[in-house]
């Protein structure tokens, strides 16, 4: 009998078992945060927050972000089948997954994200995601920022500990009881009526704001 391993890793069970065990994990961080009130404030004065990270320091997310699911956020993940996995985990920390990317389905994805951004008012978005290259600001970003009137908060998440894979990205694995520190960066406000017609200006901006806080190990 032949077993379907792509099933089993799409099941509820499986990805129950998974997430519990990656949150358990990830409660093992010493996290230090600095920074967060000031787009918290915003959001709850009706304000609309587009976070952005990039792909390397995603892990660290998957437990902490958790406290952000009252205010019903999305997160744009591709449609592979590593994407099948992290929308289950995405799910089930409070967050919307809307799936697609800058090779399938992108169009489409990003019309219904900025749906959700302009309803529920926060988004998270993986700039450089999925396939890279590491360090480049897709436009996307822009275009759903400008679209939702949403300002852009750059995330810096580091670990002084840590392993590093040999991936497009250098995926960064905090290890078991690491110090991470998440870095909220000041507001970015897009001028609306210039970006939409200078996107690329609005995308080199935001990516010398993030380069920096791209990890080379």
């Amino acid at each position: 009998m032949t077993i379907n391993t792509k099933w089993i890793i799409k099941s509820d069970i499986f990805l129950d078992v998974f997430y519990g065990i990656l949150r358990a994990y990830c409660r093992t961080f010493r996290i230090t945060v600095i920074n967060e009130a000031p787009w918290v404030d915003y959001l709850k004065k009706g304000g609309s927050v587009l976070l952005c990270a990039w792909h390397q320091q995603f892990f660290a997310t998957v437990a902490y972000f958790e406290k952000y699911q009252e205010f019903s956020p999305s997160l744009m993940i591709s449609q592979s089948n590593d994407g099948d996995i992290a929308a289950g985990i995405c799910r089930r920390g409070g967050w919307h997954p809307i799936r697609g990317s800058s090779t399938k389905g992108g169009l489409r994805a990003l019309k219904h994200i900025i749906r959700e951004l302009r309803r529920s008012r926060l988004a998270g978005h993986i700039v450089d995601g999925p396939q890279g290259p590491a360090g480049i600001v897709k436009p996307g970003t822009i275009t759903l920022a400008l679209a939702a009137r949403a300002v852009v908060v750059p995330v810096s998440i580091s670990a002084d500990r840590a392993w590093f894979f040999n991936s497009w990205d250098r995926f960064m694995l905090p290890k078991p009881f690491a110090e991470i520190r998440f870095v909220f960066g000041e507001m970015i406000h897009l001028n609306g009526s210039e970006g939409k017609t200078n996107v690329e200006a609005c995308r080199c901006q935001l990516e010398s704001v993030m380069q920096p806080y791209l990890i080379r190990p």
